[in-house]
């Protein structure tokens, strides 16, 4: 699977941005998708994942009612609509996609996006 994400950019806080990840290669139904997020000097941090149907989602506790994933399989596209951005959001945000279950934990995810930037100006 090739994961490409678009969407990133600068934003006030209390500002929105929606995440877009473009699937391709493989049937994108079949696979688990997740959002991760890098900052600067920070490790990688799990921020939401969707189960293949979009009918079970799991998020970080620092997005929890501030984001939302979502995906549509006929198009072969995942979302995350962020809402209420904090600076702390700031980092470099990747899709990524596995078959394992649905999971915080970034090596169970076998393809990953090369990442959008999103920056939250204070």
């Amino acid at each position: 699977v090739q994961l490409v994400e678009s969407g990133g950019g600068l934003v006030q806080a209390g500002g929105s941005l929606r995440l877009s990840c473009a699937a391709s290669g493989r049937t994108f139904s079949r696979y688990i998708m997740g959002w991760f997020r890098q900052a600067p000097g920070k490790e990688r941090e799990f921020v939401a994942a969707i189960n293949w149907s979009g009918s079970y989602t799991y998020y970080a506790d620092s997005v929890k009612g501030r984001f939302t994933i979502s995906r549509d399989n006929a198009k072969n596209t995942g979302n995350l609509q962020m809402n209420s951005l904090k600076p702390e959001d700031t980092a470099v945000y990747y899709c990524a996609a596995g078959q394992a279950r649905l999971s915080s934990d970034y090596r169970l995810y076998d393809y990953w996006g090369q990442g959008t930037q999103v920056t939250v100006s204070s």
